[in-house]
C-alpha cells in the first residue's frame, strides 16, 4: 500500500486496487458524459448531476479540490481518488501530456455500469 500524506481535499485513503478500478470504469465510460476540471466538476456536484467524481491526489494546491468532497457529502454523490492528475486525464480519454484534476461521469454507459456499481460499492466502505 502507498503512504500518502493527507491534503486538504483527501478525506480517506484509496488502497492502490480501487484507485485501479477508477481508473478502469473512467476508461470504460468513454461514452458516457463526462465534465473534467476543478470548476466544471463543482458545477456538476452543485447541481446534484454528477453520478461519480474523482478527484487525483496529486492536485497542487490540494485547497483546489478541498470543497468538493463536502459539495459531495451534502448532495449525496460518491466520490473517489486517483494518485495521478495525467493518467486520470489519459484514462478520460484526454491528448498526451494533458492533466485533469477531477472528473465528473454524468452518465455511465451500459459497458460500465458494472464497473460504476463495484466502484460505488468499494468507495463507500473506504469512507465511511
Amino acid at each position: 500500500m502507498r503512504v500518502i500524506s493527507m491534503s486538504a481535499h483527501v478525506s480517506y485513503e484509496t488502497p492502490n486496487d480501487v484507485a485501479d478500478k477508477i481508473y478502469e470504469m473512467v476508461s470504460a465510460n468513454n461514452n458516457g458524459r463526462m465534465k473534467k476540471g476543478s470548476n466544471e466538476v463543482t458545477k456538476a456536484a452543485e447541481r446534484g448531476t454528477a453520478k461519480f467524481i474523482i478527484m487525483a491526489e496529486d492536485v497542487n494546491p490540494p485547497e483546489l479540490l478541498a470543497h468538493i468532497p463536502l459539495i459531495c457529502a451534502e448532495k449525496g454523490i460518491p466520490f473517489g481518488y486517483v494518485p495521478s492528475q495525467e493518467f486520470l486525464a489519459k484514462e478520460a480519454g484526454m491528448p498526451g501530456g494533458v492533466k485533469t484534476a477531477s472528473l465528473a461521469l454524468l452518465e455511465v454507459s451500459k459497458g460500465a455500469q458494472e464497473k460504476f456499481n463495484e466502484v460505488v460499492e468499494l468507495v463507500k466502505g473506504l469512507s465511511n
